[in-house]
């Protein structure tokens, strides 16, 4: 989440205007100018197949910045400004921003005042001057960022117990600002927060500044690699900042409720051993720092924010879960670093690639730490894994998300389900064939995107055979195909009262997101 310095925000470049302008030269091309102009605003979106609402076209962003300012009451709506640098990937008379749930008080496009009206989840912004294809341009939006949500749909902010905190995915990073939200277009962060004194606030990437004035604090954080929008983290709240050193010197800042540090800092001192782990299997880590971000909160799930992971400080103090079940849910997150955060989804059916790999690891670390078998667990989802495919769909065709759904398309298929699919490939293929994958997968597509296709191509390549016969079978199947090296593990039969429930997530990660 936190690398190297920040690069200098591109200067505009000046560019001719593309005004609606009623000139002579082509009289009809200003009528259709006009007319498209004048026709009602409509939500757009990437054509996402699980959101296809989320992202807009025509524009690709290369940075956030955002302001928020806390009142100190977490019930209370943030003043906020996002400001949004992008480059026009097409001849724009307006500009489709994902945001809801928020007020907007003005918007400029390059300094100038702009248009902007709702539909749907897009805030439409038509500014003075249309955009032409190449051209760069700042968008500012004022506006509020509100943590009350209704029960039908969930923030983005979670409410702690001293604060705020985020948990944005998978598609509501824009109901706390404005962006185009959808993983594929990535962009660096830089976050500035006030709050009152008394309150310490925390967010992706380093500290770069901050300023102590009239009874509040504003603190200045900036994202050294480019970061999807699930992926934004914000921390407000009584807190205290812990900082130690993990391998080749890399700083890592823990984020805990100041009345708790005592009870969590021995969990706390595993991070560095648990990336040099994550460093033998797979590579050197992708970013600039690392840390856990203990939330008072009851939210279900721990969220791989980037470099800030978010998790509930219950997990660890809550003495029913066992130490190795924490710690491996604890590299579960941590081998996100990876796998969805340094290499991200280029649509949410490529969500396998994230949480696949992430139970992988979390599996493989419980099993060269606490003796926990990975071949019985893959025994047992290889059981079970017809029967998540048809309530969840194959691991890389998830079922659409039902609307109101709290699990949306994080369910057993892409955990444990996609974990069943590597274990899989390393029966086809071998364990150091296997093993140069991994390695390959992140070092190639690091600060990127990358698809299902793209994996199934880089692992053919890799082991020197066309595999993908065997990806569509065990991605793509209704039914899970005979595991190699395992002819007698069989499936567990489908019940037909069970086929439209969904099924208890096998992954070890807690409430897995």
């Amino acid at each position: 989440m936190l690398h190297t310095p920040h690069p200098p925000t591109p200067r505009l470049r000046a560019r001719p205007r593309r005004r609606l302008r009623a000139a002579a030269l082509l009289a009809s091309a200003v009528s259709v100018c006009l007319v498209a102009a004048s026709a009602p605003p409509t939500p757009l979106g990437v054509g996402d197949r699980l959101f296809p609402q989320l992202g807009n076209p025509g524009y690709d962003v290369a940075a956030y910045d955002l302001s928020f300012t806390y009142s100190g009451s977490n019930s209370e709506p943030l003043k906020a400004v996002t400001t949004i640098e992008a480059r026009a990937t097409a001849d724009l008379d307006r500009i489709n921003l994902d945001f809801a749930h928020g007020k907007v008080d003005s918007v400029e496009v390059d300094g100038e005042p702009a248009g902007f009206a709702t539909a749907g989840e897009d805030l439409v912004v038509t500014p003075e001057d249309a955009l032409d294809e190449g051209d760069r341009t700042r968008i500012t939006v004022r506006h509020s960022s509100d943590p009350v949500y209704s029960e039908d749909r969930q923030g983005g902010w979670v409410r702690t117990a001293d604060g705020l905190a985020m948990a944005n995915q998978a598609d509501v990073a824009h109901l706390v600002f404005p962006c185009n939200d959808h993983p594929s277009d990535k962009a660096r962060f830089t976050f500035h927060i006030t709050a009152p004194d008394g309150l310490t606030a925390v967010a992706n990437g380093l500290p770069t500044h901050v300023d102590r004035t009239g009874g509040s604090t504003t603190w200045t954080y900036r994202s050294a690699h480019p970061m999807a929008t699930e992926l934004a983290q914000v921390s407000i709240g009584r807190s205290t900042v812990l900082h130690r050193t993990g391998p080749h010197g890399l700083p890592i800042r823990d984020v805990v409720p100041t009345e708790h540090r005592a009870a969590l800092e021995p969990w706390l001192a595993k991070t560095p051993g648990q990336i040099t782990w994550m460093e033998r299997k797979v590579g050197r880590y992708p970013f600039e720092t690392y840390g856990l971000l203990m939330a008072d909160a009851t939210t279900g799930f721990e969220l791989e924010t980037q470099t800030l992971t978010l998790f509930e400080r219950e997990l660890f103090t809550e003495p029913a879960y066992p130490k190795w079940y924490v710690e491996s849910i604890m590299v579960h997150e941590l081998a996100h670093s990876w796998f969805g955060n340094s290499v991200s989804p280029a649509t949410w059916s490529d969500l396998w690639l994230n949480e696949g790999h992430a139970t992988w690891y979390e599996a493989l670390y419980a099993e060269e730490t606490a003796d926990k078998p990975l071949a019985a667990r893959m025994k047992a989802a290889y059981g079970a894994s017809d029967r998540w495919r048809t309530a969840g769909g194959p691991p890389a065709a998830p079922k659409p998300p039902k609307n109101g759904s709290k699990t949306g398309i994080f369910r057993a298929n892409v955990y444990d389900g996609a974990a069943l699919v590597l274990y899989a490939l390393r029966q086809e293929i071998g364990r150091p064939a296997f093993e140069r994958v991994e390695r390959a997968w992140v070092a190639r597509n690091q600060d990127g995107t990358a698809t299902t296709a793209d994996f199934v191509r880089l692992a053919s390549e890799t082991s020197g055979r066309d595999l993908s016969g065997f990806f569509q079978a065990w991605l793509y199947g209704e039914k899970t195909p005979p595991m190699p090296g395992h002819p007698d593990w069989k499936k567990n039969p489908v019940e037909k009262a069970a086929a439209g429930k969904q099924p208890a997530k096998a992954s070890g990660k807690a409430h897995g997101e």
